[in-house]
């Protein structure tokens, strides 16, 4: 089994048995898509909840709507039914405190929303998510179980 990494906002699908992992969850949302027959999984690491917003959008992987595309394409591409995808989602931490209450600073919040839009848009079924709060996460997701491993310091190892 390869672990690939997936960057910061980057995508990457494999087939079992590989598995993926992104570093660092803040504010940003990790994106698990999985085909459970086939077992072709596919994450995305975003930063942002929308690319019609930004005038520099040309990183696909960087937001929540164009990103979830580009890995339904990849998947596709290594054999998965888009009918069958299911989802997880982790990540879109409010990383700190602002007393101010501008939409701006509710990256975290928005990311978070844009993910679950753009998925319930698709229908595809969000299986489980582990969300918001105000720390950041790691996360592996393992294909042959479908398990979505998250890690974050000084808790527990959660398994989703």
């Amino acid at each position: 089994m390869e672990m690939i990494k997936v960057g910061m906002a980057d995508l990457k699908a494999c087939k079992f048995p590989d598995a993926l992992t992104t570093l660092g969850l803040g504010s940003c949302v990790g994106i698990v898509l999985y085909d459970p027959i086939t077992k072709v999984s596919g994450m995305a690491h975003i930063m942002l909840p929308d690319s019609t917003k930004i005038s520099n959008n040309s990183n696909i992987a960087k937001f929540a709507d164009t990103a979830v595309d580009q890995l339904i394409k990849d998947m596709i591409n290594l054999g998965a039914n888009p009918t069958r995808f299911v989802s997880k989602i982790a990540g879109g931490a409010q990383m700190f405190s602002f007393s101010s209450k501008n939409e701006l600073m509710r990256i975290g919040e928005r990311n978070i929303e844009a993910s679950k839009q753009k998925l319930a848009d698709l229908k595809i079924p969000i299986l489980a998510e582990e969300t918001g709060e105000n720390y950041g996460r790691t996360i592996e997701f393992y294909s042959e179980t479908g398990d979505l491993r998250i890690k974050t310091i000084g808790r527990d190892i959660k398994i989703i």
